[in-house]
Parts: C-alpha cells; sequence; structure tokens
C-alpha cells in the first residue's frame, strides 16, 4: 500500500507518494489496481481528470522500477502536470536515490555488454540500449560503441548520473545519485559500469551470492512549482 507523503492543494494541485518495493508504478491496463497509481486515484479521483502520456495514467510524471521503493509525483490538474513535465523535460526535475553497493572494478566485463572504457566519477553519462533475452535489462552506449551497439538504440539522447561515492569498507559503499530525467535502469546501470553495482540487483550485480533484497530507493524529489517555489521531499531510505 502506498502512503501519502503530501496531498493535493488548491496551491499545490500535485501529490507525493511512498511506493514500496514490489509494487509496480502504473497499471497495464484500465482494470489492473494494484499498482501506486491506482491506488493514488482511488483516494485522489481528480487525478483522472489529466490527461498523461498514456489515457490510464493520468497525472503520473515519472516512474519507479517495480523493485525499487521511494517517492514519486502525481500532478492532480492539468496545468500541474504540463508544468512539470516541462520542467524534467529541461532538467530541473530532480530526482536522488540512496544505494548501498558492492565495491566490484570487473563487474561490468563480467556481466557483458558494457562499453570497455569504464566512466569516471562524478558523473556517467551515456546512451541506453534494450539487452538480453526478452530485453528485460539496458546497457550504456557511447560514441565509442561499436556500430551493433549504436545501431540498437531506441533513441539517441543522452542520459546523466551524478554519483557521490562513501565506501563503508574494502567491499561495501553508499552511493547518492542525482538525475534529472531517467532512463529505465538508469541509475541502477551506471553504478554497475561504474563498478559499484546495488547489493541485490539480479540483473547488474555479478555477484550472485548478494541476491538478496535490492538495497536502492528514490529518496528525495526536489523541483519549482510554481516557477521561483522550490518543493523539496525527503524520505530516509528504508533498507538501513
Amino acid at each position: 500500500m502506498i502512503e501519502i507523503i503530501k496531498e493535493p492543494t488548491e496551491d499545490k494541485p500535485f501529490l507525493v507518494i511512498y511506493k514500496p518495493k514490489g509494487l509496480p508504478s502504473a497499471p497495464l491496463t484500465a482494470e489492473d489496481s494494484e499498482n501506486a497509481l491506482s491506488q493514488a486515484v482511488a483516494m485522489f479521483p481528480e487525478i483522472k481528470t489529466v490527461c498523461g502520456k498514456k489515457p490510464i495514467e493520468y497525472g503520473l510524471l515519472h516512474r519507479l522500477d517495480t523493485a525499487t521503493d521511494g517517492l514519486m509525483v502525481i500532478a492532480a490538474t492539468q496545468e500541474c502536470y504540463d508544468f512539470i513535465m516541462t520542467e524534467q523535460a529541461e532538467g530541473r526535475f530532480i530526482k536522488t536515490y540512496t544505494a548501498e553497493c558492492n565495491i566490484l572494478p570487473d563487474n561490468a566485463k563480467l556481466l557483458g555488454g558494457f562499453p570497455a572504457d569504464i566512466p569516471v566519477l562524478p558523473e556517467v553519462s551515456s546512451y541506453f540500449r534494450p539487452y538480453g533475452e526478452g530485453r528485460k535489462e539496458v546497457r550504456p552506449v557511447t560514441e565509442n560503441s561499436g556500430k551493433a551497439a549504436l545501431s540498437k538504440l531506441g533513441k539517441k539522447k543522452l542520459y546523466t548520473t551524478k554519483i557521490e561515492i562513501q565506501k563503508l569498507s574494502d567491499t561495501r559503499a553508499i552511493a547518492t545519485c542525482e538525475i534529472t530525467e531517467g532512463y529505465r535502469h538508469q541509475v541502477r546501470c551506471h553504478l554497475a559500469w561504474a563498478g559499484y553495482p546495488v547489493i541485490g540487483d539480479q540483473l547488474y550485480n555479478s555477484d550472485k551470492k548478494n541476491a538478496e533484497n535490492l538495497l536502492f530507493s528514490a529518496t528525495k524529489i526536489s523541483f519549482e512549482y510554481p516557477r521561483g517555489d522550490l518543493n523539496s521531499y525527503d524520505r530516509k531510505d528504508t533498507w538501513t
């Protein structure tokens, strides 16, 4: 069940929710009710007045992977939705993730499909392509990637993750990651490429011995609404 962090008001017609792990962000069909958005709509029906990316997604402004817990924002009016979508497109909608990671310098090589050049922190940038059986994973693509990888790009758009690492030991670290507009699995994949795969990540961590609960949470969201009025919402990660 979702948790309401902020209810929509007349001057701030959006809600902020906490989505638990294992719950999808959005419905696959109109009848699907086992997801974060449908639970929010049941409590705040005005969300259904918003025309979003898909008819059944209403005011949903962004998603989290099903395995990821954390903060999400949903617009309750069309004006609010359009404004915040523009903020995202222009890089002013900032999402922060916290992860506990293994330190595995050879992780990308062991998994395969990653560019040969390991990124240098604190910023990781790449395009993305689908990867693996059923296209369940993604892989970074750079201008130095081969023609085969470049030809598989869904969209030639550069995505950047800012990563701050705090080492806990020789084998573990805490990563604080910041993005604006994101791609599917972006942060987890960029961490894996940099040699800091998230503990419990069965897709991007080569150390399958640690296939436990995914230690990855969306812990902070910041954006302006209206212009000049900064809204910032924090929630400590739930796995510590």
